[in-house]
């Protein structure tokens, strides 16, 4: 982890008697979500009572083996505690892939298969067929109340000194004016931009090996569906931290909390 940049990180703050745990993009990584989330529900309970939102950064889809038991678990674990959902630039293919011909074909060339195939699409059927027959095959396996369900994911959520978003925003743009198409794709000129946006942004979208802290931006997506690390952010009053769930090399899963 590193940082850079002109602000004091410590300077940003949660409001008293809150406490945000953030995820970074899961991309069907099941496996490492199931972990991270017992791992969290176990450090909320060891810190003490609090107002705990947990915020899922989106790309819940995609690549990964699992998507959708990825959206079941979310689902389920919304019923347990507060847990708010931005929607990723997956998800957004995802969602345009049902009614248009050459979102699907895109979609399907960035992890979208994995995705199809995880709500139980038969693959002997699914992998040689064409392109409109492939979308229909999706459409009747994917449930109604699963598409809901992605369609009710946010675009940002403001807590604090912190504003998280998918993957960034413009820099140029005030925050209540920034496009959607931005906060869902953005890498630059937000990576680069050395001076404040206000917030401090929490974002995933782009990969990198470890957490970001960079002052003015945290990013966590560690590339849990190659890398076998998925990142939550854990912040309280002005303190941070991490927890990770890691894969080994001999596939087991593990979890560890991790110093800013």
């Amino acid at each position: 982890m590193f940082e850079r940049g002109g602000e004091d990180r410590h300077e940003a703050a949660i409001p008293p008697g809150e406490r945000v745990y953030a995820v970074g993009d899961i991309h069907g990584r099941l496996d490492l979500f199931e972990a991270l989330v017992e791992a969290i529900e176990a450090d909320d309970a060891a810190a003490g009572p609090a107002n705990t939102t947990v915020i899922l950064l989106g790309d819940l889809v995609d690549r990964g083996a699992d998507s959708a038991g990825v959206i079941a678990l979310a689902r389920s674990w919304q019923v347990q505690r507060k847990v708010r959902i931005l929607l990723g630039n997956h998800e957004e293919m995802f969602l345009r892939s049902f009614s248009d011909i050459e979102t699907f074909r895109h979609f399907l060339r960035h992890g979208g298969r994995e995705t199809v195939l995880s709500f139980g699409v038969d693959k002997e059927r699914f992998l040689p067929a064409s392109l409109e027959e492939a979308q229909a095959l999706m459409s009747e396996a994917v449930p109604a109340e699963d598409i809901a369900y992605l369609q009710s994911f946010e675009d940002m959520i403001a807590i604090g000194d912190y504003l998280f978003v998918h993957a960034g925003i413009d820099p140029r743009v005030p925050i209540g004016q920034q496009r959607t198409k931005d906060l869902r794709w953005i890498r630059e000129p937000f990576l680069s931009h050395a001076d404040s946006h206000g917030p401090v942004v929490v974002h995933g979208h782009t990969i990198s090996e470890m957490p970001e802290d960079c002052g003015n931006r945290i990013g966590i997506d560690t590339g849990a569906f190659m890398s076998g690390r998925l990142t939550a952010l854990v912040l309280e009053g002005t303190s941070r931290r991490y927890i990770e769930a890691v894969e080994s090399e001999a596939g087991s899963i593990s979890t560890a909390a991790l110093a800013a």
